[in-house]
């Protein structure tokens, strides 16, 4: 046991009374059956208090759990505090790739699926919805193994760790695959709206990133999986893409910063682990002096959000490092954000100023309210469980199963009864 310490961007300083590190499932058991507050803590790259409590904080950073390839089923199971960088290796080494990544390698698997955390593109789900089973440390210390087609299964994927601890999850799989990366600059906006489908649609996985000010988007990274039949992106060959210019050396999504952490660009192939993060593995991406912030909204509005949005630039502009515009496609995960819808994911790295970033959050919900918007679960936004269950359809029956798996309410913790259960916590 230690202190808990702080989160990633030391903007959350975590109450827990004890941090426990067990290093196996059974030590997780006797944890949680003697506790009467239990919450996981991932690799702390939440920017709200979702991982909080006052009890007890479990991490499986050092949870000793084999990783096992099932070429068969064509999946691999691992324990749930694996991070992504590190089970991707593993994988790519037995000639084996996972079908999307987020932005960093380095967050962790549990903490990823269990918020709905993402990667990009029009015909890639969410991390989540690439979970074929899971087992969970229920209140009482007994195990609860899901797989994918089981009744509760749907509901549990996405769980915001309130109905037990996550300690192991199966993931499905497919062999290996290259991806090469190339960047372009200076997208008109006009050319986004009139366009946006197939501009996200271009590659594999495509970003866009903005400050929401000009005329233009400052970059689209554009991730092409390479195959014998497309060894080289169209995109490439014809030196523009839809009036942007290709970057000619590589580039940091932020302007002026080196782009030393940044994986590959400059169309050059590499192993999907290595292209698919916008950052690589061995090397921290920033010092963590920054807030986020992520709204998803239906793509079929993806226009009239951006266009809401640039109203706002004025407002946005000044307390930002860096946003990205990216999309997935919808999923049957109870409280995914792209439950039951294709989605367009509008990210905002802000600066460390977070009395400001707050005060602008209302207006830019607002501004994206009329598009059914749906805030990520891991970062930093003002809507409470009222508004939850307006914007999920099966928000109910969620409730319902965190009731029956957790009746005492030992995974319960300030953020999931404010944004989650509210007058049922």
């Amino acid at each position: 046991m230690s202190t808990a310490g702080s989160n990633w961007s030391q903007n959350v300083d975590y109450r827990a009374a004890r941090l426990h590190l067990p290093r196996t499932i059974e030590e997780v058991q006797s944890i949680v059956a003697g506790s009467p507050a239990v919450r996981a803590l991932g690799s702390r790259h939440s920017f709200n208090t979702i991982a909080d409590t006052t009890g007890d904080l479990i991490s499986l950073e050092q949870l000793s759990f084999p990783v096992t390839i099932d070429t068969a089923a064509m999946t691999v199971t691992a324990g749930a505090g694996m991070r992504y960088g590190e089970l991707g290796a593993e994988l790519q080494a037995a000639g084996y790739a996972l079908a999307n990544l987020a932005s960093l390698p380095h967050i962790s698997v549990a903490g990823a699926i269990t918020t709905a955390t993402h990667g990009s593109g029009n015909g890639n789900g969410n991390l989540a919805t690439s979970v074929a089973g899971l087992t969970l440390v229920l209140a009482d210390g007994s195990l609860l193994t899901l797989s994918r087609g089981d009744a509760d299964f749907a509901g549990a994927v996405v769980g915001l760790g309130s109905l037990g601890i996550l300690v192991s999850i199966t993931l499905d799989i497919e062999p290996t695959f290259d991806v090469a990366v190339n960047v372009f600059e200076n997208l008109p906006w006009a050319t986004l709206l009139d366009s946006f489908d197939e501009i996200t649609g271009a590659a594999y996985s495509v970003s866009l990133f903005t400050d929401w000010s000009g005329a233009a988007v400052d970059q689209v990274w554009l991730k092409h999986r390479v195959t014998a039949a497309a060894p080289v992106s169209d995109a490439a060959s014809a030196g523009a893409f839809h009036g942007a210019t290709p970057a000619t050396e590589r580039r940091h999504p932020l302007p002026g910063i080196s782009a030393e952490a940044c994986t590959e660009q400059l169309g050059i192939p590499g192993a999907w682990i290595d292209r698919l993060p916008h950052f690589r593995l061995d090397f921290t991406p920033s010092n963590g002096a920054e807030l986020q912030t992520e709204y998803m909204v239906p793509r079929e509005h993806a226009a009239a959000a951006i266009t809401a949005l640039r109203a706002l630039g004025s407002k946005i502009t000044p307390l930002l490092y860096v946003s990205e515009i990216r999309t997935m496609t919808g999923d049957d995960l109870w409280l995914s954000m792209a439950y039951g819808r294709d989605t367009v994911a509008f990210h905002f790295t802000w600066q460390l100023r977070q009395a400001e970033v707050e005060a602008l959050l209302p207006e830019l919900e607002a501004a994206l309210a009329p598009f059914s918007v749906r805030p990520h679960w891991g970062k930093l936004a003002t809507p409470d469980a009222a508004a939850a269950a307006g914007l999920y359809p099966r928000h109910a029956d969620f409730v319902a199963l965190a009731e029956r798996l957790d009746p005492t309410h030992v995974f319960r913790n300030d953020f999931v009864d404010e944004r989650v259960f509210g007058a049922h916590a």
